[in-house]
């Protein structure tokens, strides 16, 4: 956690992307937002684009990220969004999107992600493929990207979760190769390491005038619960938990990546985790849950300097940088 005060705004789990850069002007700004074919990525891409960014949708599926900046453009009246080829799993494709991008990046939003996959998938690498979509592909893809952010300074946006309170980084497996694969434990350790990324990466990258900062965007009912309905099928309890679970609207969701992305309020900030567009306490599992219905605040684990140190360290390792 920061030693300074605990940032805080006025803006609720009820604010839209659009009503969080009222009055932003990014004229002249330059943004990338992960997994932006659809659902949260597709808001925060909008929002930016509303605001007068260049955006770039950093996408697998072409044809929709095609299709997704037709609507942007179409609503929003802008000329400048992009699509590019972007897939986290596959190393060469990282590296070929960060080398091909040209002048300065004012934005990086870390958007894409998997949850929840139900069975143990692997990279041809042999890595577990959640950990190597949600942290492993964005790592790269920020460190391929380091010498734009850093031409102008800009800010690193590391979308989480609250499933990180889940695990931590399991540094003796993380891959699952001794102890029994569990979806929720892979993906909630993968959300921790994208608060970790964003914890090291202010310490390393402050002198670049880089601000990296994590977020849990809330709730929201998009594609990536698309392997829910095979775990929740024979668990009535957690049927019922999601049917009483307080879901956000996608604009809603994307309030909180644009405020870290744009907002004058968060000018500064870094090495932070935020929810509704507020900084966020330790979570104390006693009394963790927040007045919206989900859980509150950043586990210890997340923001543990030692573990982000030790994260960064067995990152580069892994992608042998």
């Amino acid at each position: 956690m920061s030693d300074g005060p605990r940032l805080t705004t006025s803006f609720t789990r009820d604010n839209t992307a659009d009503e969080v850069l009222a009055g932003v002007d990014l004229t002249g700004r330059r943004a990338v937002v992960t997994g932006a074919a659809s659902g949260l990525g597709t808001e925060t891409a909008r929002a930016l684009a509303r605001a007068g960014a260049e955006v770039t949708l950093a996408v697998r599926d072409l044809d929709a990220g095609r299709k997704a900046a037709g609507d942007i453009a179409a609503t929003t009246g802008s000329d400048r969004v992009e699509v590019g080829a972007l897939d986290l799993t596959d190393q060469d494709s990282v590296a070929s999107f960060a080398a091909g991008w040209s002048g300065p990046l004012h934005i990086l939003v870390n958007n894409a992600g998997i949850m929840a996959v139900p069975e143990l998938r692997r990279t041809r690498e042999g890595w577990e493929q959640q950990f190597a979509t949600n942290h492993l592909g964005h790592f790269r893809l920020a460190l391929g990207l380091h010498h734009a952010l850093a031409a102008e300074g800009a800010r690193v946006v590391s979308v989480s979760s609250f499933a990180h309170l889940l695990a931590p980084v399991d540094f003796d497996d993380i891959h699952f190769d001794r102890r029994p694969y569990d979806p929720w434990v892979a993906y909630g350790q993968s959300k921790t390491a994208n608060v970790l990324f964003a914890v090291e990466a202010s310490r390393r990258w402050g002198g670049d005038r880089i601000a990296t900062n994590a977020l849990h965007p809330g709730g929201i009912q998009t594609g990536i619960q698309r392997h829910q309905s095979a775990i929740l099928a024979d668990n009535p309890e957690a049927q019922e938990v999601m049917a009483r679970f307080p879901w956000r609207t996608p604009e809603q969701g994307a309030a909180t990546s644009v405020f870290l992305a744009a907002s004058p309020l968060a000018e500064g900030v870094r090495g932070r985790y935020f929810q509704n567009c507020n900084e966020a306490a330790l979570h104390d599992p006693a009394t963790g849950i927040g007045h919206e219905g989900e859980p509150a605040g950043v586990a210890a684990h997340a923001v543990d300097t030692e573990a982000a140190v030790r994260l960064w360290a067995l990152s580069e390792k892994m992608l042998g940088i």
